[in-house]
């Protein structure tokens, strides 16, 4: 249950995805100046060193972030590679954001943070990682079991962010509860929620128990950086976004071609711009 740690993956190119989009609804969000409350259930350690012995295992960043900092200009990246370039001042990529950081380098004073993390030593980092104040609330707890006490938000506006490991088939399960959950306690939250794709039928089943669920207005983006193949790991990866802003589909419809093609390993482009569900 405990196993998994995003330090091994931090910088490949399903986050560079995840966080692209995670930049772009925040953007969104603070066009009015209404507060609002950032939850994200799986938060991780917030901040990952590309050297440590981790990331070096299988050194993901290099099909991600690697061929992107200092040297991309794709149209639609330049926010995010801005917050990059922002923890790496001497221009030498030597350390990743997880999506807390990123928060915590865009959330105005008004906005407020709950950061959920159930690994111990990932959650004592996160502490150490995040701005001290009340703004940032780090509870080592289960996310996914923490969102029926965080919904309706204070603030009556929120992004979610659901970044669970699927190391267990239950994730997938648990990810469908979590969204009726959601969806019942706060149906205007703005959800984005992380997928990888390593067997293209549990993402299959994914989208159609979604569509089941009656949610209306959803997209899903995904990133490939090649063909799905039958053996072992993650060829795409995905968000899912419920009530996405006006704008992100235009957005990652301009950003996924070139974006995947300066990813590919296999010289094709893979990816996908989809409405699960209309308004």
């Amino acid at each position: 249950m405990l196993s998994y740690r995003h330090g091994f993956h931090a910088g490949n190119f399903a986050d560079v995805l995840k966080h692209c989009v995670q930049v772009e609804i925040i953007s969104h969000l603070q066009k009015k100046d209404a507060a609002f409350d950032y939850i994200d259930t799986h938060a991780g350690a917030g901040k990952y060193a590309l050297a440590s012995d981790m990331a070096q295992k299988n050194c993901e960043y290099k099909n991600g972030i690697y061929r992107l900092f200092n040297q991309c200009d794709l149209p639609g990246l330049q926010n995010y590679l801005r917050l990059i370039e922002g923890i790496n001042p001497q221009g030498v990529l030597q350390h990743y954001p997880g999506s807390p950081l990123i928060a915590s380098q865009t959330l105005r004073p008004q906005d407020k943070a709950w950061l959920f993390e159930l690994h111990p030593s990932d959650a004592e980092k996160l502490r150490g990682n995040m701005p001290r104040g009340r703004q940032f609330q780090v509870r080592e707890e289960d996310g996914f079991a923490a969102l029926a006490s965080q919904l309706p938000s204070r603030s009556r506006r929120a992004l979610i962010l659901i970044d669970p490991p699927y190391e267990q088939k239950a994730d997938y399960q648990r990810v469908i509860s979590a969204l009726q959950l959601i969806h019942r306690k706060m149906a205007t939250a703005t959800v984005a929620l992380w997928y990888p794709v390593v067997e293209r039928g549990r993402i299959d089943a994914l989208e159609r128990q979604l569509a089941d669920t009656g949610i209306r207005n959803i997209e899903l983006f995904e990133l490939g950086i090649r063909a799905d193949a039958g053996g072992h790991g993650m060829t795409s990866a995905g968000m899912i976004v419920i009530n996405p802003p006006w704008t992100l589909r235009g957005q990652m419809e301009a950003l996924l071609p070139p974006l995947a093609k300066a990813l590919s390993e296999d010289g094709e482009s893979h990816y996908r711009c989809v409405t699960l569900a209309a308004e």
